[in-house]
C-alpha cells in the first residue's frame, strides 16, 4: 500500500482486518517498522480522535511524529495554478507539500469540505495536489468525501463484536441535526459496507428521508430505504449520522419526526448495537438512553480507531522498508 484514501487502495480489506487485530492483540511487536520513520499529521480542521489514534498508531510502530494545525500554525495556502498571489494566500500548495515531503517518510492530511461547490467538493482538487506535489505516501486523516481510517475502524468494531450466525445486517441511520454536515463518513462507511457485502461479510441497509440520498457511486449493492422502521427490523447493527443533501448540495432539508434512534426504535431489531463516529450531540442525533445503555459500541468503535491506523502504517511501512 503506498497511498491510504479510500477503500480503493486496499487490496485485501480481510488481511486488512486482521492486520488490525492482530496489533491490538500485540500493539508493540513491529516497532522496528518504523524506527528512524518519521510520519507527519497536518490538519486543516478540528480533530480529536482522529489525531490522537494516528500519532498513538505511529508510536506504537516505532515512529517519529511530528503534528501541524495548518489553519492555526501554518500559512494560508493558494491551491490554484496560474494565480498573481496578491491577495490573503501566503504559500502556494506546490511548495508547501513538496517540503513536507522533505521532512517525512508519510503525510497523513484532514480537510473538510466547503458544501458550496459540490464539483469542486467531490473532485478532491486540494487533497489530490497535495498528494501529488508532497512525493510520499498519504494517509487520509478525512477528506472532502471520505473519511477511511473511521471506516476501516467501523469495519474492525463489527468483525470484532459479531457472535451470531450467518451474516449481520448492517443499517446506516440518518439522523438529526442542526447544521450541514459533510458526507464524507456516510460516503465512507457506505464504501466500505459495500465492500464488505461484496466479500460476503455482512447485508448492508442504507434508512434516509427523501431528498438526503448519498452520491450512488458510494453505494453499489446497498438496500435502500426511506423507511427507518423498515430498514431497523432485524438489524444487528445500526451506524447512526447525519449529513447534508448531496443533490441540493449542503443544505439542511425538511424530513419527517421520528428520525432520532431511541429505546423504543431499538425493538423492532436483533438487539442491535449501535455505532457513531463521535462527536455526538446528545438527544439530537441519538438519543442519550443509547449512548449510556448496553447496546452502544461508541466508545469501543473509538477505541479500535487505533488499531485500524495502526494496521494501514503497518502496511505502508512494510513498503518503505
Amino acid at each position: 500500500m503506498n497511498q491510504f484514501t479510500s477503500v480503493n487502495d486496499v487490496q485485501d480489506i480481510k488481511q486488512l482486518l486482521n492486520d488490525a487485530l492482530a496489533l491490538k492483540d500485540d500493539p508493540y511487536s513491529l516497532q522496528h517498522l518504523g524506527k528512524n520513520k518519521t510520519i507527519g499529521l497536518v490538519f486543516l480542521n478540528p480533530s480529536l480522535r482522529t489525531r490522537l489514534s494516528t500519532q498513538k498508531a505511529a508510536l506504537n510502530l516505532g515512529m517519529n511524529v511530528m503534528v501541524m494545525n495548518m489553519d492555526k500554525e501554518g500559512w494560508a495556502l493558494e491551491t490554484q495554478d496560474g494565480v498573481v498571489m496578491n491577495g490573503t494566500t501566503v504559500e502556494h500548495i506546490r511548495e508547501a507539500a513538496a517540503v513536507m515531503g522533505q521532512y517525512c517518510d508519510i503525510l497523513g492530511l484532514r480537510s473538510f469540505p466547503k458544501l458550496v461547490n459540490r464539483e469542486e467538493d467531490y473532485n478532491e482538487d486540494f487533497f489530490n495536489k497535495f498528494i501529488k506535489y508532497c512525493g510520499v505516501p498519504v494517509v487520509s486523516l478525512e477528506s472532502a468525501t471520505r473519511h477511511p481510517l473511521q471506516s476501516l475502524a467501523d469495519l474492525v468494531t463489527i468483525t470484532e463484536t459479531w457472535k451470531g450466525t450467518g451474516k449481520p445486517k448492517v443499517v446506516l441511520a440518518w439522523a438529526p441535526h442542526i447544521k450541514a454536515l459533510p458526507q464524507a463518513v456516510p460516503n465512507s462507511f457506505s464504501e466500505w459496507m459495500c465492500k464488505a457485502q461484496q466479500e460476503g461479510m455482512l447485508d448492508f441497509t442504507i434508512a434516509q428521508p427523501k431528498g438526503y440520498e448519498l452520491n450512488e457511486d458510494f453505494t453499489p449493492g446497498a438496500n435502500i430505504t426511506h423507511n427507518l422502521d423498515e430498514a431497523l427490523s432485524g438489524a444487528d447493527y445500526i451506524y447512526v449520522k447525519n449529513w447534508s443533501s448531496y443533490k441540493e448540495y449542503g443544505k439542511v432539508l425538511t424530513y419527517p419526526e421520528g428520525w432520532m434512534l431511541n429505546n423504543d426504535k431499538l425493538k423492532g431489531t436483533n438487539d442491535a448495537k449501535v455505532m457513531h463516529c463521535l462527536p455526538v450531540r446528545r438527544d439530537l442525533e441519538l438519543s442519550s438512553e443509547i449512548l449510556d445503555g448496553p447496546n452502544s459500541l461508541v466508545i469501543h468503535e473509538a477505541g479500535n480507531r487505533l488499531w485500524a491506523a495502526q494496521a494501514v502504517l503497518k502496511q505502508i511501512l512494510t513498503g518503505l522498508s
